[in-house]
This record gives structure tokens, C-alpha cells and sequence, in this order.
């Protein structure tokens, strides 16, 4: 398929606006062109009627023609000049000296709009002249006027012509002025339409080089003042800007906890090899399961990190009644009492793997750690969907709450719950969420776990 508009915007906007002025100035000079013709129309028509009105005074109220009467005016009276009248009366004719005796031809071109009834010019005139068009004995184009007044003895018709060469040869004469004023000022609003493009285009090339200092390392952010229509562009750009520096940020610091992460597992196997007691093995197995651990749980950090993770719309009540009845049948010599109360309808906006993830960390915290019952509720505010996890277990001390409240690396506090909250908690930011701990009215641990809700 042939491509009418080219690839790039100044191109696009020249075509078009190329287009739009040729257009303009075809249906300007049409106009021009119609309206000079209707102004020397109107003269010739004009020069028509007031020979008609002079003949129409021989015509007699009883249709009779007095010849004394009627006057012709120059050029009306040269022959062959193209000008002629003609009287038709109920009982004779009179005619112009330029026909020179003979009749008028009739016209045989199509007639022209009749005009609406007017003021009385003449005592005897009911009628405004109607034009029409023709030819005359001789072929040439002519344009007449036909005026009928009512006597006793019938209708009178006065006919007057003229050649249509009077109006032609000056719209002709016109009409090379005007088409060349017409080509310059085509030419000069292409002229016109390029700087303005160099003009109006060339923010786009201040932007393009802010942001290749931004590449380069020259500055933070971009900073232009005008045109105003380029600066929600430039917010957003920023804003990426921010963003690929904050997800730079959680890699280092994903690369940093994996490091420390495995060091001291490391540390430990090296000495165990070193002592070579009879227990090695089942060391060296239970750090090597901890470091697969951290290796496992940052490379889905990652995972979640690239491109801002793959969201969608879950809903949450049939995921939360999943992990209940497995965790209720992993605990089930414990008899734990879950408590669900979810709307059906709520929907979360995250990563499957990394809802369920989540969930399944602080559901098997408060499952460990309850004595009879487990709460989850969950309710919807504004944008973020509110999931709360509460037990009745021993709980936890105010200062043990505020530390696991507090961003940490993830192997700080590894036994216990304290893992398993700190990837929650990354989870749940990585995705615009967040993660809170308090005391629960149940006498347990309340988690507080906040996602996006509905359509990013």
C-alpha cells in the first residue's frame, strides 16, 4: 500500500499544509474569478435595461409603436457592433439601426433565472428585465435582456442584446494579474510554512539533546521552560528518569543482600571443611539449602523488577480460600479456625506468582504462630485493596514490631518470620504496594498488606 504521508512529523505537517494552501488558494481564485464576472456582468446588464427602458416609451398603452419615440444610444446604432434591440408589438416591430432592418435573432441558448417583479421604471413596465444567453445571426456569444409590457391589445416583449465578448475580455485581462498574484503568494506562504516548521520544530531538538546529556551522565534530569505543550512530555520523561534510577537502586541493592547473603553461609562452610567433624555433611547440606534460598528469592527480585513486572488483575478472594485449605491441611494437627471475610469482587493489580508469594509467606507466619484462629479481611481504599492477616498467637514485642516495620536486609532476623515479612514487604513495594505490623485484637500479629487495586 503506497504511503500518502511521510515518515516524519516536519514532513507530515509540510504535505499537509502544502495541501491546505493549494486548495485555499485554487477555491480563492474560483471565487475571485466568479465574483469579477458578476460585477462586469452586472454593468453589461445594466446598459441593457436602460435601452430597454428608452424603447419601451414608443410602445402605447394600445400596443401601438411610435418609431419617433424610440432612441438609440450609441453603440446601438452601428451596425455589426453587436449591440441591437428588437420591439415586438402585437401588430409590428421595431429594431435598432445596427440591425439594419432585420430581425433580432431569437436567443437559443438556455435562459437565465427570471427576476422577481420590481418597482415600476416605466408606466407600462410590470416586470424586472430576465436575462438570457445565446447566439446571435452570426455565431458569436451573446447575452441578452428580455423585458414584457402589457398593453390593451396584448403583450410587448423588448429585447435587447450584447456581446458576451465585452465581459469575457476583461475577466480575461484580470484574470493573469490575479492568478500571478495568486502564484506569489502561494510561493511566498511556502516560504512561510518552511520557517515556521524550522521554528516550531526545534524545541524538539533542544529535548532531544536534554535528554542525551541525561544519557550521558551531564545532568539528572531535563529541564526546558517552553513550548508549554512539551512539558507534560518532559514530566514524564522525568519521571521514567526516576523510576530507571530507583529500580537501578533495588538491583544494587538485590546484588549487595545477595553478597551478604551468602557470606556468612560461606564463611561457615569454609570452616567446616577446615575441622572436618563428623557432622560436615548435614552443615554443609543446611548452608548450601540457605544459600540456594537466597539465590532463588533475589533472582525473582529481579524477575519482578524488569519492566515493572508482569501485572494483572486477580481476584483476590479465590486465591486467599486457596492457601487457606492447603495451610489447613499442612497444620491440620493443629485445628486453626479460619476467619475469611472478602468481597468476591475485589481484584488486586499483581504479579501471580508474587501475590501468591506474599500470601503465602504471612499466612504460614500466622499459621505457625496461632493458638486457635486466623482472620483475613480485606476492603478496598480508594485505589489500594487493604488485606489484613491477624492471629491469636504469643504476638510480638513493640520493639520486635518496630524493627520488622523498618526496611532491613533481607538476612537479618533469617529464623522466624522476619525472612519471610522483608520479601513480602519487597514484593509488595516493587508492585506500588506496602507491608505494616502492629499488635492484633486478637492478641497476636496484625499484617497489614496494601496492592493496587482495579486497572494500573
Amino acid at each position: 500500500m503506497m504511503r500518502v504521508l511521510p515518515k516524519s512529523l516536519s514532513g507530515r505537517l509540510l504535505v499537509t499544509a502544502a495541501v491546505t494552501i493549494v486548495v485555499a488558494l485554487v477555491l480563492a481564485s474560483l471565487a475571485i474569478g466568479h465574483i469579477l464576472e458578476r460585477f462586469v456582468m452586472n454593468g453589461l446588464d445594466e446598459r441593457l435595461d436602460a435601452q430597454i427602458t428608452l424603447v419601451s416609451r414608443a410602445i402605447g398603452p394600445d400596443g401601438t409603436l411610435d418609431a419617433s419615440r424610440a432612441i438609440d444610444i450609441p453603440p446601438f446604432d452601428r451596425p455589426g457592433s453587436g449591440w441591437s434591440w428588437e420591439v415586438i408589438g402585437p401588430a409590428s416591430r421595431l429594431r435598432s439601426a445596427s440591425l439594419e432592418g432585420a430581425d433580432l435573432a431569437p436567443p437559443r441558448g438556455r435562459a437565465g433565472p427570471l427576476f422577481g417583479r420590481g418597482d415600476d421604471d416605466h408606466p407600462h413596465t410590470r416586470e424586472r428585465p430576465r436575462p438570457l444567453d445565446g447566439f446571435d445571426a452570426q455565431g458569436r456569444a451573446t447575452h441578452y435582456r428580455m423585458a414584457t409590457l402589457p398593453t390593451l391589445r396584448g403583450d410587448a416583449i423588448v429585447l435587447a442584446a450584447g456581446p458576451r465578448a465585452i465581459v469575457e475580455r476583461p475577466l480575461r485581462a484580470a484574470m493573469v494579474p490575479l492568478l500571478l498574484s495568486v502564484f506569489l503568494l502561494g510561493g511566498f506562504l511556502a516560504v512561510a510554512l518552511v520557517v515556521q516548521l524550522r521554528i516550531g520544530l526545534r524545541p524538539l531538538s533542544v529535548l532531544r539533546q536534554r535528554v542525551a546529556d541525561v544519557r550521558a551522565g551531564r545532568v539528572r534530569h531535563i529541564h526546558v521552560e517552553e513550548p508549554t505543550e512539551l512539558l507534560p512530555l518532559v514530566g514524564e520523561l522525568n519521571a521514567l528518569i526516576d523510576a530507571n534510577e530507583k529500580a537501578l537502586v533495588r538491583a544494587r541493592g538485590h546484588v549487595a543482600n545477595l553478597a551478604h547473603g551468602l557470606k556468612t553461609p560461606l564463611a561457615i562452610m569454609k570452616l567446616d571443611l577446615a575441622q572436618k567433624t563428623g557432622d560436615t555433611n548435614d552443615q554443609l547440606h543446611s548452608q548450601l539449602e540457605r544459600m540456594e534460598g537466597q539465590i532463588r528469592h533475589h533472582l525473582g527480585r529481579a524477575r519482578a523488577s524488569e519492566a515493572g513486572g508482569m501485572t494483572a488483575r486477580l481476584l483476590l478472594a479465590p486465591r486467599v480460600r486457596d492457601l487457606s485449605d492447603a495451610l489447613a491441611r499442612i497444620y491440620g494437627d493443629r485445628l486453626i479456625r479460619p476467619i475469611i471475610d472478602i468481597d468476591p469482587t475485589l481484584e488486586v493489580q499483581c504479579d501471580s506468582q508474587d501475590l501468591d508469594e506474599m500470601l503465602g509467606n504471612l499466612f504460614d507466619n500466622a499459621w505457625q504462630h496461632a493458638e486457635t484462629t486466623v482472620r483475613v479481611g480485606a476492603q478496598a481504599v480508594d485505589r489500594t485493596i487493604e488485606i489484613t492477616i491477624d492471629d491469636d498467637g504469643a504476638g510480638m514485642s513493640p520493639d520486635r514490631i518496630t524493627d520488622l516495620n523498618t526496611p532491613q536486609r533481607l538476612d537479618v532476623g533469617a529464623g522466624g518470620n522476619g525472612l519471610g515479612i522483608a520479601i513480602a514487604r519487597e514484593l509488595a513495594e516493587l508492585h506500588g504496594g506496602s507491608l505494616v505490623l502492629w499488635q492484633s485484637d486478637l492478641g497476636g500479629l496484625s499484617v497489614s498488606l496494601g496492592l493496587p487495586g482495579g486497572a494500573p
